[in-house]
């Protein structure tokens, strides 16, 4: 009675036997012998029928159609042909064998249903290389697997690039044989403005336009061309995560070039010196003493109003070689920082008279040292050309030879690796206790190199030029004393 149970039980699992192969045929010989009085149901012999080359589903056969004794030879030969047997199904399209997802639903599929045409393959016998993961170059087996460009993946080695979090999506992005998700592929290519850091956005074409500054490299939106405070000094524009400082005259300062600014006339002292002294090792002495002094941005334009000499293209002025008598208001004592701004500034009037051809010397308050030094050069040489003769030149020849030694001094700084002097930068935080300048303030200056050297003005920019041509073929000394004879540059 219970083996009748167990037979109706066994008859309610089904499975699907395939075409019939030369496995098959070996197994069901095999079985012959030991079936024929076993597994008898109301009488009658049920024995595994194959019919012809067609499909077709029957019951499943009850496990004891087999149970004799065999040598372990006999079993190694068994397990090999069933392996043998499941390699071939494999190769054939989806839908002709049986393929669980995992080695654990094999297992457990074994146990529930002990009467299962075919017995657990061992896996010594199991086939390999028929899939390697392309992440792990670990064999697939019979798991989940997933495939991209040619190559298979187990779900969770199927990573993206950037992030190496696994790719769950239906969409992603490929860049040649690499996966991405499809946000960190735009986080890696789609450029962000280093203004506003939101993604630069397209222009009526589908294109990406942007501004990018030719020294810096900076990357912004199009719209923060106009409306965005920019650096007086670097040209820099500002961030939403860097304000930057308000000189009150419409300036805005970095924070990177107010590290070296140079806020009163009584810092400005030893550097002016210095740079007198350079042009003296040049011997290009100059004899009379020039007041220098350091003047907010309304008191330079109001000295431009009234000098008659000078050549002014910049929208901008930062120096002036004055040759008039005027009262100019210079900077007593330095600034503070408050807030966002400056405070606490003190100016004093001050009366200069004409003792010779040059008046005076005046500088713009707030910028960098080197800069600031850099435009002492510059008008300091405006001053030599005045005192020692120098009539009547046309603003190429002496606007481009000033900016000649403005250059030569600052790539002399730039590669002594030193400061002129400490007490020119004693407030300064990015010169070392040392003298040497910081790695920030020697970038500044290769940018100041970098603005003489593409001003596309035909004075400033063009004049430069040709200044500097001729002095690198001929040698300063030469080319200034055919500009004192000629008017022009030696060609």
């Amino acid at each position: 009675m219970s083996s009748s149970r167990n037979l109706n039980h066994i008859s309610d699992q089904s499975c699907i036997y395939e075409r019939k192969s030369w496995f098959m045929r070996w197994l069901s010989r095999l079985f012959k012998g030991g079936s024929s009085n076993r597994g008898l149901v109301g009488g009658s012999h049920r024995t595994p029928q194959f019919i012809g080359d067609e499909n077709m589903v029957l019951r499943a056969p009850v496990r004891s159609l087999d149970n004799r004794a065999r040598t372990n030879k006999e079993k190694e030969e068994l397990d090999q042909a069933i392996a043998v047997s499941l390699a071939e199904g494999l190769k054939k399209p989806n839908g002709y064998g049986w393929r669980p997802n995992n080695e654990e639903d094999l297992a457990k599929a074994v146990q529930d249903d002990l009467h299962s045409s075919f017995p657990f393959v061992p896996r010594q016998y199991q086939p390999t290389g028929y899939r390697v993961c392309g992440g792990c170059n670990h064999d697939i087996g019979y798991g989940n697997y997933l495939g991209c460009m040619g190559t298979f993946f187990h779900p969770e080695c199927f990573c993206c690039r950037a992030c190496r979090y696994p790719i769950t999506e239906h969409e992603f992005s490929l860049s040649g044989k690499d996966a991405y998700h499809k946000t960190c592929f735009k986080e890696l290519t789609h450029p962000k403005c280093e203004v506003c850091f939101q993604f630069i956005p397209t222009n009526g074409a589908g294109l990406i336009e942007y501004r990018c500054h030719p020294f810096w490299s900076q990357k912004y939106c199009p719209a923060h061309e106009h409306n965005t405070a920019r650096c007086c000094s670097c040209e820099r524009l500002e961030s939403v995560n860097a304000r930057y400082i308000s000189l009150g005259d419409g300036r805005s300062l970095c924070l990177e070039c107010i590290e070296s600014a140079i806020m009163d006339t009584g810092d400005c002292q030893p550097l002016y010196h210095s740079i007198r002294d350079y042009y003296e090792g040049m011997n290009m002495r100059l004899d009379q003493q020039i007041p220098m002094l350091l003047v907010e941005r309304q008191a330079l334009n109001e000295a431009i109003v009234g000098e008659k000499h000078g050549f002014h293209h910049m929208p901008e002025t930062r120096g002036l070689c004055l040759s008039e008598e005027q009262t100019v208001a210079s900077i007593l004592k330095r600034p503070k920082i408050g807030g966002q701004g400056l405070i606490g500034m003190r100016t004093q009037p001050q009366k200069l008279n004409r003792r010779c051809e040059v008046t005076a010397i005046l500088v713009l308050y707030g910028l960098p040292r080197l800069l600031t030094g850099s435009i002492l050069a510059h008008e300091l040489m405006h001053g030599w050309l005045r005192l020692k003769g120098y009539r009547n030149l046309n603003p190429e020849v002496e606007e481009g030879i000033c900016q000649v030694l403005s250059y030569m001094w600052l790539e002399s700084e730039i590669m002594s690796g030193s400061s002129s002097t400490s007490a020119a930068s004693s407030s300064s935080s990015s010169v070392s206790k040392k003298g040497g300048k910081s790695r920030v303030e020697n970038k500044l200056g290769e940018f100041f190199l970098h603005q003489i050297a593409n001003d596309a003005s035909p004075a400033y920019g063009g004049g430069f030029r040709a200044a500097n041509a001729a002095v690198n073929m001929y040698g300063l000394r030469r080319t200034l004393d055919h500009i004192h004879l000629t008017g022009s540059f030696p060609m």
